[in-house]
């Protein structure tokens, strides 16, 4: 199905911008999943014949615990996003932005009580709202809350 792209020029947002924020939306359910799969450090050593390395990276409860705050903080952004959007459509928000949910199936099967076009002017403005969220982030974390320094 071909996704639209939508006009946020009365926000200031390029359309490659857009583009850039709607990419980092549709990978929600991915950190999501990523979230739920991997609770468990329990793995075995592998015996080379070589002395064990002492990197502290080398850890799987570290190496776990450092992947799942990033993937929680990247879906704490998402989700806080969607409620200062709309404390009472933050739902229908996430599953139409990241999940990508067609907005008849949202009003019909949902149950989504919004226009057509209120609905968008809210879709709008949440991405206003994660644009201003994305620059703060850029500008004050370097790229470190998505991984950019650790290769995570």
């Amino acid at each position: 199905m071909r996704k639209r792209d939508i006009k946020l020029d009365k926000y200031g947002i390029s359309k490659k911008r857009y583009m850039e924020l709607r990419s980092l939306c549709e990978q929600y359910p991915e950190w999501r999943q990523i979230l739920a799969d991997e609770t468990s450090t329990v793995k075995s050593k592998v015996i080379t014949g070589m002395p064990l390395s002492r990197d502290p990276m080398n850890n799987a409860t570290e190496s776990l615990a450092i992947r799942r705050a990033v993937y929680s903080s990247r879906c704490a952004i998402i989700e806080n996003i969607a409620e200062k959007a709309s404390k009472e459509l933050n739902g229908f928000l996430i599953k139409s932005v990241c999940y990508g949910l067609p907005l008849n199936y949202l009003q019909t099967v949902e149950g989504l009580p919004y226009s057509r076009s209120r609905f968008y002017d809210l879709r709008r403005y949440f991405f206003y709202l994660l644009d201003l969220e994305m620059v703060k982030y850029e500008y004050f974390a370097n790229g470190v809350l998505w991984g950019h320094k650790n290769g995570i």
